[in-house]
């Protein structure tokens, strides 16, 4: 190594060991492959700095694969192995086929009208809590955790829930899940066998389907319209195929931005029961809501009805942390399923999302969401409306539109994704992907006149 002349500054805000550590990563990408390295004592002294840092530093360059000890020699460059990163290509030829996986692998690289915008997020505030779990967890995160996941964060989300009028005792009725998709996968491998039917909404998450068709199940769509099912329809459907269950986002519902109303919540509850099948509520992005909203579960208080939400969509999609909330025998059989399947949920990241839930913040941060939500929508409509659309029923909150765009979706998702726009194509959100010119439009797109104009283009040609 070379330089001898340099020194880590001192009282300037960067601690010497980071200032060490950087010159060295500097240094070593200098040296040829088993290029020896000063040893501590030498490099102590030549940089007027203690053995402990040293030692710290050479630690910290064999965590990251730069260098390596061999017993009694010293310290080593690491052989450098060549990687080349496998390029992803932006261009989508038009004879492939936009399907669930496609999508999925599309909205990695971009999350451009996939979800909530990061520069929504509290950011700094996600960041304090992680601080303060660590500071004070203590040894408390060595362990495996609760089964049923962090018990203050049940307790809380019991407490919540109780003042939305839906009763759920959190050691007997609460579980928490790995995001909301977790959480379904869960009840589904419970709940279904291969050949039942489930009924789903139509649009609906698109997800969903996919994860169906993983278990072989029949899936029946149900016509949404702007306060709930089409029950003329579902009835029909209802006595053909006997489902064993129907999956619903009743408030917020994703794509449309409809909610439940309370005339269609006591229909559907009556008909679970004369025809005996059980619902899932997806409530993932209810909090958007604007208002009172009316939800199955309030209603039916966890008997026929399994509650599903999460906090990915108001806190960051990163923690990934969700909960079930059903009748005592229903989370018995999905705890023990969730530990023969992969053990206790990561009690670290329920301790940070119990925290920023419980220090006081969470009600105003929530409230300045559904704003921006409520204008990025408005301002999404406006922009549709500028080239002749509008959806069939305004959305009441949340973050999405539901447009019919007057061609085939696919081959618009197709053009704009040359582009680097992604979209999720309409036909995605029905059970059987047939085509369709329905898209969805997220409030996220409101301020990205890049896409206006992508997509203007493409309504054009």
């Amino acid at each position: 190594m070379h330089n001898t002349e340099w020194r880590p500054a001192r009282g300037q805000g960067q601690r010497v060991s980071e200032q060490v550590l950087t010159r060295l990563q500097s240094e070593i990408a200098q040296l040829r492959s088993g290029a020896r390295l000063p040893s501590v004592r030498s490099l102590a002294k030549r940089w007027h700095i203690s053995t402990h840092t040293v030692v710290t530093v050479y630690e910290r360059l064999m965590a990251q694969g730069l260098i390596e000890s061999r017993p009694y020699s010293g310290f080593y460059v690491r052989a450098r192995t060549e990687r080349r990163e496998p390029e992803m290509p932006l261009q989508l030829a038009h004879s492939g086929r936009v399907d669930t996986q496609w999508m999925l692998a599309a909205f990695m690289g971009q999350n451009e009208g996939a979800g909530v915008p990061k520069n929504w997020l509290d950011h700094e505030r996600v960041l304090s809590a992680v601080r303060h779990v660590g500071r004070n967890a203590g040894s408390g995160l060595l362990d495996y955790g609760h089964s049923h996941g962090y018990a203050p964060l049940r307790r809380h989300i019991a407490t919540q829930l109780d003042q939305a009028g839906i009763h759920a005792h959190p050691d007997r009725q609460l579980l928490l899940c790995s995001g909301v998709t977790h959480a379904l996968d869960l009840i589904l491998r419970h709940s279904v066998k291969p050949g039942d039917c489930v009924l789903v909404e139509e649009p609906a998450w698109y997800l969903v389907f996919a994860r169906l068709a993983l278990g072989g199940v029949k899936v029946v769509g149900v016509p949404r319209l702007a306060d709930g099912p089409d029950m003329r329809k579902m009835e029909q459907l209802v006595q053909t195929h006997r489902p064993v269950l129907m999956i619903i986002n009743s408030v917020v519902h994703n794509p449309t931005g409809s909610s439940l109303s309370l005339a269609k919540a006591h229909q559907l509850l009556q008909l679970a029961e004369r025809y005996d099948f059980f619902f899932i509520e997806d409530d993932t992005f209810s909090e958007l809501h604007p208002g009172s909203a009316y939800r199955l579960a309030q209603l039916d208080q966890l008997q026929r009805v399994i509650l599903v939400g999460g906090y990915s969509k108001v806190l960051a999609a990163g923690l990934r942390t969700a909960y079930v909330a059903a009748n005592p025998e229903c989370i018995e059989a999905l705890v023990r399923l969730k530990m023969l399947s992969g053990m206790t949920t990561p009690e670290l990241t329920e301790r940070v999302v119990h925290r920023l839930l419980s220090e006081g913040q969470q009600r105003r941060f929530v409230q300045r969401m559904r704003y921006l939500a409520a204008e990025g929508l408005e301002q999404t409509l406006d922009r549709l409306a500028a080239l002749g659309l509008q959806p069939d029923f305004k959305p009441i909150g949340g973050m999405f539109a539901w447009v019919n765009v007057g061609c085939d979706s696919e081959s618009i998702v197709k053009r704009l994704h040359t582009e680097r726009h992604t979209l999720v194509s309409g036909n995605l959100f029905f059970p059987d992907q047939a085509p369709t010119a329905y898209l969805r439009f997220s409030a996220a797109l409101a301020d990205k006149p890049m896409f206006w104009e992508a997509f203007r283009r493409c309504l054009e040609s």
